[in-house]
């Protein structure tokens, strides 16, 4: 089997890491939290944002407050098992002599 077997091609870009990273360790981020935290614009966000969404790893809430759009992600369970099994193998092979 090879070290790089679990390393998923939905996590390739930095931005959607960061979107994963972000969502592990909080309950829910907005789209401006997300944006303002990784300096992305907003169509390289939502690109991001769309792909996960469609791998089923992240779910999409969409709500308004006051008048104002919000919109708010969570790292889905398939989610967080993918993201977890890719952070482990990137750890296998960082530490593979």
């Amino acid at each position: 089997m090879s070290i790089i077997t679990n390393i998923n091609k939905v996590f390739d870009h930095r931005i959607r890491l960061g979107i994963m990273s972000i969502l592990m360790v909080n309950e829910y981020a907005d789209f401006n939290t997300l944006k303002e935290l990784l300096g992305a614009t907003d169509g390289n966000l939502a690109s991001h944002t769309k792909a996960l969404e469609k791998a089923d790893y992240i779910s999409v809430e969409k709500q308004f407050i006051g008048r104002k759009p919000n919109t708010r992600y969570a790292t889905t369970k398939l989610g967080r098992v993918a993201f977890n099994k890719h952070i482990e193998a990137l750890e296998k092979l960082i530490n593979t002599k």
